[in-house]
C-alpha cells in the first residue's frame, strides 16, 4: 500500500483569478464539469452572464484544467444577493455533491442577523438540490427554493438547526471522483466541526446517508466510535455522536463569527487513501479573525472515519511566500488530481486589505506535490 508522508506546495504555480468571492467548495459531476460554490462576491467579470451584483451565495461550473480553467455562470441557480434584503436572508453555500445528474448543496445559516445585535454563530444548514445538473433547483422537500428569513427557520425547513452543541452547521461532503464513482459502499459521508468554540470547533464529527436518501434527515447515521478493528460504529442519535479527530488548539476566533476547522476531504483513488486539508484561523490578540497567517494542515486515512494521520503542518500559511497572506478555506479540487495521485491543485481564498482598503476575496489555486513511500 502506498503511504503519503508529506506534501509540498509549489509556490511558483500560484495563480489568482479576477474573481471576487470566497470559500469554493467543489464537486466533480457526470458531465465532466466541476461545480463550485461562491460566497460573498460578484464572480468572474469576464464570463457570460456576469451581473456585477454581489451575491451572498452563488454556484458556477468549471470546465477544463489548470493553468487556464474556464468558469461558467449557471443562470438557473436561485439568486441570493448580498444587497437588500441582506439582513432578511443570508445563507452560505458550503458542502456540495454531484451524484447521478443531481447536485446537492448545503447552505449554512447563522442564528441571527450579522450586524446590530449579539455576535452571530452558524447554527444550522439548509439543503437544496438540482435534478438536472444545475439548470433548476428545489428545496429539500421537492418544492421551489425559498430563502426563509430568520424568524421562519426551524428544524421543519432546515436539515440541521440548533443541534446539540451547535454541531453540523458548517458541512463538507467527501469527494470520491467523477460522479462519486470511487464509492463502493453506497454511502455519502459528510463532515463538520463539532461546535462554535475552542474545544469543540476543532473537533471533527461526521454523518453518513445512503446515496438515495441524502434528502431524508431521518436516514442520517452519526459516527459514534472507531472500533478496535478499524471499522466504525454508527448511531441514529445525534446526541451520541463521537469525535472523529481533534485538531490543534488555539486557532478559533471569538470576534465576528467563529470560523475555522472546516475541512476539504477527497479520496485519492490512484493511491487508495483519503486526504484531508484543514485550516485554523490566525487570530489577533483580541480574538479578531485574520490577525495573522492561518494554520494549514494535511491528514491521510485508510477509511472516511480515519484514523487520521497528519502529514503536513504550517503554522503560518503564506501562499506564494506572501507574509501579508490571510489564506483560508483550502479546497482540494476533486478533478484536478494527477492520474498517478502524486500531485493535485489546491484552491484557496485570501483575505487581504487591498483594493482601496476594502477586503478582497478571490479564487486562487496552486499545485501541490504529494510525497509518498
Amino acid at each position: 500500500m502506498t503511504h503519503i508522508v508529506g506534501i509540498q506546495r509549489l509556490e511558483e504555480t500560484t495563480r489568482r483569478t479576477r474573481c471576487s468571492g470566497d470559500n469554493w467548495h467543489m464537486t466533480w459531476a457526470q458531465d465532466d464539469r466541476q461545480y463550485v460554490g461562491l460566497c460573498d462576491g460578484r464572480g468572474w467579470p469576464e464570463i457570460a452572464g456576469y451581473t456585477g451584483k454581489e451575491y451572498n451565495t452563488r454556484m458556477y461550473a468549471i470546465r477544463g484544467d489548470p493553468p487556464q480553467p474556464a468558469f461558467e455562470h449557471l443562470p438557473g441557480y436561485p439568486d441570493l444577493f448580498s444587497e437588500p434584503p441582506l439582513q432578511t436572508h443570508r445563507y452560505y453555500g458550503f458542502g456540495i455533491l454531484a451524484l447521478d445528474g443531481r447536485i446537492y448543496h448545503f447552505l449554512s445559516t447563522p442564528n441571527h442577523r450579522f450586524f446590530g445585535g449579539p455576535k452571530p454563530r452558524f447554527v444550522g444548514a439548509k439543503l437544496i438540490y438540482s435534478p438536472d445538473h444545475g439548470q433548476s433547483w428545489r428545496n429539500q422537500d421537492g418544492g421551489p427554493v425559498r430563502w426563509e428569513p430568520w424568524e421562519e427557520r426551524s428544524r421543519a425547513n432546515m436539515v440541521f438547526f440548533e443541534e446539540p452543541g451547535e454541531a453540523f452547521a458548517l458541512l463538507t461532503v467527501l469527494q470520491m471522483g467523477r460522479n462519486y464513482e470511487h464509492n463502493r459502499d453506497g454511502y455519502v459521508y459528510v463532515y463538520a466541526p463539532n461546535g462554535n468554540a475552542e474545544g469543540t470547533m476543532n473537533q471533527l464529527v461526521m454523518f453518513r446517508a445512503r446515496k438515495e436518501r441524502l434528502l431524508d434527515r431521518s436516514a442520517y447515521e452519526y459516527f459514534a466510535e472507531r472500533r478496535r478493528d478499524g471499522s466504525a460504529a454508527w448511531t441514529s442519535d445525534i446526541a451520541q455522536r463521537g469525535v472523529v479527530h481533534t485538531f490543534p488548539a488555539g486557532w478559533v476566533n471569538t470576534q465576528i463569527h467563529p470560523y475555522a476547522w472546516h475541512p476539504s476531504v477527497v479520496y485519492v483513488a490512484p493511491l487508495g487513501v483519503y486526504l484531508m486539508a484543514n485550516w485554523g484561523m490566525g487570530c489577533a490578540p483580541d480574538g479578531m479573525w485574520f490577525g495573522k497567517p492561518s494554520y494549514l494542515g494535511f491528514w491521510t486515512a485508510p477509511q472516511p472515519w480515519g484514523p487520521w494521520t497528519q502529514v503536513h503542518e504550517e503554522t503560518a500559511w503564506m501562499p506564494a511566500g506572501d507574509p501579508a497572506a490571510r489564506a483560508y478555506q483550502p479546497q482540494i479540487s476533486p478533478k484536478w488530481i494527477a492520474p498517478d495521485g502524486r500531485s493535485f491543485w489546491l484552491v484557496h481564498t485570501d483575505f487581504q486589505e487591498i483594493d482601496g482598503g476594502k477586503p478582497y476575496y478571490s479564487f486562487n489555486y496552486q499545485q501541490v506535490k504529494v510525497i509518498t513511500k
